[in-house]
């Protein structure tokens, strides 16, 4: 049995990760899957609202884990969805201290364009940062 974080962004490299995850995880694993939101500056958090935003991270989060989850409830896989807010790597690593997770998986870089470099680096710093195995997919 083991605890498991699936770090999922929307990109292809993400949904392979879900994909390898599914494939390999046991009927006892835990399985925490996890999207981290970037947070909304004060200026834009101030005129729309602190439940707006709230909301915003929501339907954002949900709407990038829509087909990891899909992957993962094809194969019968049990999961834990967790919506985070704050600069990716810092929770992705907090995140699998404090519950305790023996490894994160995560693609090896996220979305195109200007995502796909922060995602990057995201994996970057996870790799460094975590305490546990990390498992980058391509």
């Amino acid at each position: 049995m083991s605890k498991l974080l699936l770090a999922v962004d929307g990109s292809e490299p993400a949904l392979r990760a879900a994909a390898q995850l599914a494939g390999r995880a046991g009927p006892g694993d835990e399985i925490h899957l996890v999207n981290v939101q970037l947070p909304v500056d004060g200026l834009a958090c101030s005129l729309a609202g602190a439940q707006a935003v709230q909301h915003f991270h929501h339907e954002e989060g949900l709407a990038a884990m829509a087909q990891a989850r899909a992957r993962l409830d094809a194969a019968g896989v049990v999961y834990q969805l967790h919506i985070l807010v704050g600069h990716p790597a810092d929770q992705i690593s907090r995140f699998a201290a404090e519950q305790g997770c023996d490894e994160i998986v995560m693609g090896s870089h996220g979305r195109t364009g200007l995502l796909q470099l922060l995602m990057g680096s995201v994996a970057a710093e996870v790799s460094e940062q975590a305490k546990t195995r990390v498992t980058l997919v391509k």
